[in-house]
């Protein structure tokens, strides 16, 4: 490390927001080929950080604004001496951190935090695509080209799941706070009852707070197989590419499901507008509803018909 240059890369979350940074990651090692670099990132990213080969380093953020962890982390940030930073979390917390460096001397900073050397100034940035918004941030730093997100370096072994035959993963969560981004359960049931009747097993996804949701799902289809607390990250990944399709919420999870490539059908409510966050691919189709209580199953239904009628074809 010693002589290299260093760069620091700030992204905080959440998973969505995380996945969606994977391209800029790698941008960011490419230009950077020689240099060492670190990810600031908070506990729940750090072990699909290192796994992604992207980073030399991980530190974890206590997001904390209690003095003396401002001030440990001001320290830590001043000893490294890092010559840039790629603030990719473009919060008002992240950009509180370039003023920790006052007085001087101040790194190479591309973010928008007021005084930063590479300011993406664009004054529509808060009306962009993520991916969008991201590459033209590090344009205008100097990085040009930003693959799009990817994780085919991920190596998860799945065989602990002992899924067999075909199988859909069913993404049904979300934040707790904000349930109008949630499809009712009973619907959730449903399509799992229609998916059941194809010969394809639903797999239920979702954090063990949401176990009660999922496994009121798989009461009402005893088919479904509920997952509820048993994967992380790299494990959603290694079942995505192995399943038939993944039908979810406006969550983390779809992101990553829609990025290993599984044909994916996200739904979303007005709570969020798929204009600004929505997974992208070939592979991925939004349906979105003022309420998500106007979604049927059976809308759900015909789309992942037409889905697999065109794989046939092709």
């Amino acid at each position: 490390m010693d002589g290299q240059t260093r760069i620091l890369v700030i992204k905080l979350g959440a998973l969505g927001d995380f996945v969606q940074a994977l391209g800029p990651f790698a941008a960011i090692r490419r230009h950077h080929a020689d240099a060492w670099i670190t990810l600031l990132t908070t506990a729940p990213y750090a072990n699909l950080a290192y796994a992604s080969g992207y980073f030399d380093e991980i530190w974890v953020d206590r997001r904390s604004y209690m003095p003396r962890h401002i001030l440990a982390l001001r320290g830590w940030l001043r000893r490294t001496r890092f010559q840039r930073v790629y603030d990719l979390q473009t919060s008002r917390r992240s950009s509180f951190y370039f003023y920790l460096f006052w007085s001087g001397p101040y790194p190479e900073w591309s973010g928008i935090a007021k005084g930063c050397s590479y300011p993406h100034t664009n004054p529509g940035r808060d009306v962009m695509h993520t991916l969008d918004r991201q590459a033209e941030q590090l344009r205008m730093a100097g990085i040009e080209e930003v693959p799009a997100p990817d994780v085919s370096w991920a190596e998860p072994d799945i065989e602990k799941f002992g899924l067999a035959g075909r199988y859909a993963l069913l993404a049904a969560g979300g934040a707790s706070h904000r349930p109008a981004k949630r499809w009712p359960a009973e619907r959730f049931a449903e399509l799992a009852g229609w998916l059941s009747r194809q010969g394809i097993t639903p797999v239920l996804l979702g954090t063990k707070a949401e176990s009660r949701a999922l496994e009121a799902i798989a009461a009402a289809c005893p088919s479904a197989r509920s997952l509820a607390g048993d994967t992380d990250f790299l494990d959603i990944v290694g079942l995505a590419r192995g399943a038939v399709c993944a039908i979810g919420n406006d969550t983390g999870p779809m992101h990553l499901i829609a990025v290993a490539g599984c044909p994916s059908v996200v739904l979303y409510s007005a709570e969020s507008d798929p204009a600004l966050c929505a997974p992208r691919g070939a592979r991925v189709v939004v349906l979105r509803r003022p309420s998500l209580d106007q979604l049927a199953s059976g809308d759900v239904e015909k789309v992942l018909a037409a889905m697999w009628q065109e794989k046939s074809v092709s």
